[in-house]
């Protein structure tokens, strides 16, 4: 058996038109809590910045400690600011992966930052292994 949607017998069909049941596949924004947009965006960041970091594989070849450095403040933020709002539950492992990643980007760094002036830790305040 195939996946793949059998061509419309409709050759005139406009090109962007969508198979009838699209809709039935897709939820509506509106439809998705707060928690889990929030909680997907800190992990989009914290996977984006383990690869700036080199922690991917063939890691050398994608390492950006200027990118990592953007991504982990913004994680900072994202984590600090809603950490109320999705409860100890969701913000708990959030909270360990920005750490993991902090210490990581100071182990990274030829020149570490500060403690207290790495990326993210205006947030966090200084992270120390």
């Amino acid at each position: 058996m195939s996946d793949a949607t059998p061509p419309s017998s409709d050759s005139a069909a406009a090109p962007d038109a969508q198979p009838a049941d699209f809709d039935a596949m897709t939820r509506d924004i509106a439809d998705v809590p707060a928690v889990e947009v929030i909680t997907t965006v800190a992990v989009h960041l914290m996977s984006s910045a383990a690869v700036n970091l080199g922690l991917a594989e063939e890691g050398e070849q994608h390492k950006d400690l200027d990118e990592a450095r953007k991504l982990i403040h913004a994680l900072a933020g994202l984590v600090t600011a809603s950490a109320t709002e999705i409860g100890s539950y969701h913000a708990a492992p959030l909270r360990d992966g920005l750490k993991s990643l902090q210490l990581a980007f100071r182990e990274a760094s030829v020149v570490p930052d500060e403690p207290g002036q790495g990326p993210g830790e205006k947030y966090t305040g200084p992270v120390f292994g």
